[in-house]
């Protein structure tokens, strides 16, 4: 063996143990000490949060668990005029919801197995809300019944939290219902749907709050860094025109009108007539915006003084007139031969009753409801004319009024100013078509002095910084001169007083207006629904200092045939009850039997059903037009037959 080889062996044979080992280094010193004090530095650590600033902490993590309800606006809140104050019709009632913050759950699985149970969920979908270890808020479910809220505070499971939360509710119920809409789900989008819900869902809504923070490389938010929290902004609240007792009053009258005519359906709208302020607007059927889940016609949300034009029949002869007085063309004694008929392009167009009346004034064309005397109107004033002033009176364009769905009507018929028919018929209503709230714009221009207001139905904005912004009135031209106004205002009180509008006078008071009885557009075939009408009557009072301007409009009644007996009771039983409301003193002298006539004949409750068609006695109110050839009337291509 070599001899180096040998001596290494020899070195470790001693007594088989190693050769001396060294433990006392300093290092193994100095490790221990900073063992020591890391441990201690950790438990100190843990006492000063456990103990000494736990109160502290919890009001900051209390503070991390609510923030997630300033992140979500408060929706702005609804109200009418009363005068007591403000009636609340679209407020936000405080309910519980229960949501999650999933980096807090420690088991996903176990909480999704409970939470599905007491809130009627599915298992899974939970489960995949839960299973995001680095998410911060998950939505669970809204509007909790009180037994899902105790079962939940019972559960008291790590990183599930109840919090309160705002649910749009109508204190009113089917009050104004098609003026607000509703708040409700579109997909998994919450919303107002229709109404002012939707019009103005932007600026009720509010702006929704964020958070910034940083992320990791991985895209983990870094706990221990700053956070940028922007909360929300509320949304503005809405004070409206509408009257709470005046639209309270409108509807129970509407209601009572369409059960005792038996309508298919209906709408009266209120006008002040010196601002154009909408002091009430009401459609039937109507409907609860707290449970419009319940409604099965998507039809029924729809509001028929803005979203359903129709054929106005003989209420446009004022129309007619007025543009003629204005131009010089006419005055109220302005006569002309009726002869019953008027040719024209192979058509013969009649008066309604068929009858021939011979000369007449222009009065009577309204009190007699006189298709030739409207026709002879419009051949003074020539097509274009006629057009422009159409026009000038808001036809054929949108009012401009807050609400949702309104629709322009339709002047298509008026754009060839070679076909006279199309105009003749268009001067008694036919043949074209409107909004009620174009028409009622439209007299509340006669009624306000010949001038044109939009209709207006917010009153006051209430900001979220408590700042308020008033509306004001918004005059949109002068249509006619205010001579020709007041004129043609003695020529609608004429039809109160002498023709077709008896039933819509108030003893005491100066009362105008026109009636008119339209048939119905067929949506299938050219010409018009058999025996379905449109009954209408427009006007305002006092004639002398107009205070309300009023539209009613009665969709195919059954128990009777003419708008006199339908419409314009309506209207008499609304405006009487407008002219008390309103303190205006009477100007004209009545007595007591006048009053106890009236309420026989006006009060809706008494059902009282007399049709003057019964006695023979029609009102010319209904043209008959007979054609000769194939029809190239109305914008939908229709046959004409009679309307008014």
């Amino acid at each position: 063996m070599p001899r180096a080889i040998k001596n290494v062996k020899n070195k470790h044979s001693k007594a088989g143990k190693p050769s001396n080992f060294q433990f006392s280094s300093p290092r193994i010193y100095v490790l221990a000490f900073f063992i020591f004090a890391l441990t201690l530095v950790i438990f100190s650590r843990l006492y000063f949060l456990d103990v000494i600033s736990y109160n502290t902490y919890k009001a900051l993590a209390d503070e991390q668990h609510s923030v997630f309800k300033k992140l979500i606006p408060k929706r702005g809140e609804i109200f009418l005029q009363d005068k007591d104050g403000l009636y609340p019709v679209a407020v936000n009632k405080n309910v519980e919801m229960v949501y999650a913050v999933p980096k807090e759950i420690e088991d996903a699985s176990l909480a999704a197995d409970k939470l599905s149970g007491i809130l009627g969920l599915d298992r899974n979908d939970l489960y995949a809300k839960f299973n995001q270890p680095e998410d911060m808020y998950e939505s669970i479910k809204h509007k909790l019944s009180d037994d899902e809220t105790a079962a939940i505070k019972n559960l008291n499971l790590k990183g599930v939290y109840l919090a309160d939360e705002d649910y749009r509710y109508y204190p009113a119920g089917e009050l104004a219902s098609h003026v607000l809409g509703f708040v409700g789900w579109k997909g998994n989008e919450l919303g107002g749907r229709y109404g002012l819900e939707a019009y103005l869902e932007d600026k009720l809504k509010g702006t929704e709050g964020n958070i910034f923070q940083n992320q990791d490389n991985s895209g983990h938010w870094i706990a221990l860094n700053d956070q940028q929290i922007n909360y929300a902004q509320d949304g503005d609240t809405f004070v409206l025109t509408i009257d709470h007792t005046i639209q309270y009053e409108t509807e129970k009258i509407l209601k009572s009108a369409i059960e005792k005519y038996q309508a298919d359906r209906g709408t009266i709208i209120v006008m002040e007539t010196s601002t154009g302020k909408i002091l009430a607007s009401a459609s039937y059927p109507n409907f609860n915006p707290n449970d419009y889940a319940s409604v099965d016609d998507m039809e029924s949300f729809r509001n028929l003084a803005v979203s359903d034009p129709y054929e106005p029949g003989s209420i446009f002869k004022a129309i007619t007139l007025a543009a003629a007085i204005d131009s010089g063309k006419i005055t109220p004694d302005t006569t002309y031969i009726d002869t019953g008929a008027v040719q024209e392009a192979n058509y013969t167009i009649h008066n309604s009753d068929l009858k021939a009346y011979g000369q007449q004034t222009m009065t009577q064309v309204l009190e007699k409801s006189l298709n030739t005397g409207a026709i002879f109107t419009e051949k003074l004033l020539g097509n274009k004319n006629f057009a422009d002033y159409v026009r000038r009176f808001g036809f054929g364009d949108l009012t401009g009024v807050d609400l949702f769905g309104e629709a322009p009507g339709d002047l298509n018929n008026l754009n060839n100013l070679k076909s006279n028919i199309q105009f003749f018929t268009a001067s008694f209503g036919q043949g074209i078509t409107c909004t009620p709230m174009q028409m009622i714009a439209a007299y509340n221009a006669i009624g306000n002095g010949g001038v044109l207001m939009k209709p207006q139905v917010i009153q006051k904005i209430i900001h979220s910084d408590g700042s308020e912004e008033e509306v004001q009135p918004d005059e949109v031209r002068r249509v006619i001169s205010q001579s020709a106004a007041y004129q043609m205002a003695t020529m609608l009180r004429a039809v109160v007083t002498d023709g077709h509008g008896k039933m819509a006078n108030v003893p005491g008071y100066l009362v105008g207006g026109k009636t008119g009885t339209a048939q119905v557009a067929s949506t299938s075939s050219k010409g018009y629904e058999d025996g379905k009408t449109i009954g209408s009557f427009a006007g305002f009072a006092p004639i002398d200092n107009p205070k309300y301007t009023i539209l009613v409009r009665m969709d195919d009644p059954k128990t009777v045939q003419w708008a006199e007996s339908s419409a314009a009771p309506t209207f008499g039983e609304l405006m009487q009850f407008l002219l008390q409301y309103g303190n205006v003193e009477p100007t004209e002298t009545y007595t007591q039997r006048d009053v106890d006539a009236f309420n026989a004949t006006h009060t809706l409750k008494d059902l009282f059903m007399k049709d003057d068609s019964d006695n023979g006695n029609k009102p010319a109110d209904n043209p008959t037009v007979n054609q000769q050839q194939t029809n190239t009337g109305n914008s939908g291509g229709k046959e004409k037959k009679k309307s008014n």
